[in-house]
This record gives structure tokens, sequence and C-alpha cells, in this order.
């Protein structure tokens, strides 16, 4: 399964690849084709057709699961890109892929042209788990779906910190913002996600 949305701004390609569904994302500048592929998760051949023809920059990973992380190297060798993590989970990639990766900041500006992704590090998931919000869309990654946070039942999960980085780095968004997650083919809302949260913190999960 595939998809196109172009709101102008941004161009985006997605599908989903691997068992697990994943999300993989080719992010490109409407006007210049600067491009970036957020989570090459799976299935490398198909990460790439969703980049072609565009100027790929760099390959940005959400966070270190390996589930995220499979065709990173296949993908960075033929494009000829870095790949970007955050340095909190450097230690956890390293198991699942012998690509070194770039740092990849809270704050971080990547440049696409005429537009831009701003990094957004919400821990909870993983300890460098974060989220690239272009204009209009966020990339959320494992952080948050639709009907809940992601899950925290693994090793470096911590509830009490993914909500946290909702409340406090996520839900400072407008309303109108769309959410498309790391997993599943239905996307949300930053304004479902406001509505939902205190469900999410009572029931623990």
């Amino acid at each position: 399964m595939s998809w196109t949305f172009d709101n102008g701004t941004i161009l985006t390609k997605a599908a989903l690849v691997g068992e697990y569904e994943n999300n993989a994302f080719a992010v490109a500048c409407a006007q210049t084709g600067k491009a970036v592929i957020i989570d090459a998760a799976a299935e490398p051949e198909r990460v790439l057709e969703l980049a072609d023809g565009m100027d790929v920059q760099a390959v940005l990973t959400t966070h270190g699961h390996f589930d995220h992380l499979r065709a990173v190297a296949p993908v960075v060798e033929s494009l000829g890109v870095p790949f970007l993590l955050h340095p909190d989970d450097h230690e956890m990639a390293a198991q699942y892929t012998p690509v070194s990766p770039i740092p990849l900041l809270d704050d971080e500006v990547i440049s696409l042209g005429d537009t831009s992704l701003l990094t957004i590090h919400t821990p909870g998931h993983t300890p460098g788990s974060v989220c690239f919000l272009s204009p209009g869309v966020l990339f959320s990654g494992d952080t948050l779906f639709p009907g809940g946070p992601g899950a925290t039942h693994f090793d470096y999960g911590d509830f009490d910190m993914i909500i946290k980085s909702i409340e406090e780095r996520l839900l400072v968004l407008g309303d109108e913002t769309d959410v498309y997650p790391g997993h599943g083919p239905t996307a949300t809302s930053i304004a479902e996600a406001r509505r939902d949260i205190p469900e999410w913190i009572e029931r623990g999960w």
C-alpha cells in the first residue's frame, strides 16, 4: 500500500513496508525536490521507489528500534547520503544496523529547499525518539498514534515520559496539524490527541 499527499509546500510519498506495517516516507520540497527519507524501515527497493525523482539529502530515523532500521544500510549506500538519529538511541541502533549515525538533535532544522523539517525530541517510546514537523504535518514515529501513545512496555520505554512528551512538545501545535505515525495506514491529528489524552492517562497505556 502506498499513497501521496501534497499541500503545496511539501510533497510526501509514503508506503507501508515490512511485516510490522511500518510507514516509510519520502518528504520533499514541492518546489525544489530537495528531500529526505523518514524511517527506511524495510523493503529497501520500495523505499527507494518512493524517492525516485527526488533529490534526497539524508535518511532520518525516528528512533532506534530494529523494525525502523532494516533498510537503512542499503538505502544510504544506494543514495550516498547520511543516516541521522538522536544520540540517545545510537547504542540501541548499533545492534541492528552497521551504519554509524550522525547525531540528530532536539530543535534541529533540516532544510529542504524552500521549506524545512523541525526535529522534536519526544522520549518515552525510546530515550531518543523524535518527531519531525513540516508545515501542517507531523511525522510522529512511534510517539503518537490514532488511539494512543506508542508502546512503553519495551526496554527503555517510559509511559509517564511519553505522556509528558506529547503534552509538552506536541499538544502545543495547532489542532489542524495532521499526524502521520510510524505504523499503519491511518493518520490522526493534534486535535484528536488533545481530546483523547485524558483517557490515555486514566487507562495507563
